[in-house]
């Protein structure tokens, strides 16, 4: 009973961040640099730095999947089926459009910017969804697997993941619960919960198999039932195993001056070798 009053008395997922810290990411983008640096660099620089690295980053605005919708419709109503079409449609997936949204969405745009346009949309879509019927299968297995829901795609933090998230706020009164879930393969970048005195996070695993890592420490295995508890500014990371959907749940314990730090990826290669 103490030990349960200990976790409820933790608040706050690791999903759940200041809409500040939010503001203060920018979009990394360098497609501008790469394909046109040298011919048309202020065009690259706008691409790059102004468009992606000021306009799609005002996330406390809009969010990333909101903006995805947004800029597919007014591509297909322009007609553009091009590559530009095909990167949009990667990172709406990207963003938590679903492969069944994805064909509603194009079905309804079809009827408004006309019906090749949406053909010739469907063609690319088809490409960049062409295996989500596996993944919704084995998502709606693993959903049998544990008695929280997975939730919704976490769009407000898709840039601070590898691969794709989702988020189920449990509670929202007196303590802040969600339980995350990742695909497999899926991880966060490496990240800091700042604190003056107190702050740090717990996890506990709630099925499927994760890891959790420290910065300069072996990573840890995470299954159903391991509690994991991670100091205040501490750098690590933590997702699912690279063949197994993995959900935890996530509190972040009170502290003074607490802020969530985002980094930098984790490297393919790191991830690769865990085992």
């Amino acid at each position: 009973m103490v030990m349960y009053v200990k976790i409820l008395l933790a608040f706050v997922a690791l999903t759940i961040n200041t809409t500040a810290i939010m503001a203060q990411e920018k979009i990394k983008q360098t497609a501008g640099r790469d394909q046109l640096g040298d011919f048309a660099p202020k065009f690259a620089e706008l691409n790059d730095d102004v468009l992606f690295g000021e306009v799609w980053s005002r996330t406390d605005k809009l969010g990333l999947r909101d903006r995805s919708l947004i800029t597919l419709t007014s591509l297909i109503s322009q007609g553009i089926t091009d590559s530009s079409l095909s990167y949009h449609l990667q990172t709406a997936k990207q963003n938590g459009i679903t492969r069944t949204e994805i064909a509603e969405i194009l079905t309804h745009i079809g009827f408004y910017a006309g019906w090749p346009k949406a053909w010739a949309a469907f063609r690319l879509a088809k490409e960049v969804w062409n295996e989500d019927t596996s993944a919704q299968d084995a998502k709606a297995a693993f959903q049998r697997e544990m008695i929280f829901p997975i939730g919704e795609p976490n769009t407000a933090y898709a840039a601070y993941f590898s691969g794709n998230s989702y988020l189920a706020p449990l509670s929202r009164e007196q303590v802040a619960v969600s339980n995350v879930t990742f695909e497999p393969g899926c991880r966060n970048n490496w990240h800091i919960h700042r604190a003056s005195s107190g702050g740090g996070q717990m996890l506990i695993g709630v099925a499927g198999r994760g890891w959790y890592q420290e910065e300069g420490k072996p990573a840890v295995e995470i299954l159903p039932g391991t509690v994991i508890h991670i100091p205040a500014n501490v750098k690590h990371w933590h997702g699912a195993a690279a063949d197994s959907w993995f959900a935890h749940l996530a509190f972040e314990v009170p502290g003074e001056d607490t802020a969530n730090e985002w980094l930098e990826p984790v490297t393919d290669e790191a991830y690769r070798a865990l085992k």
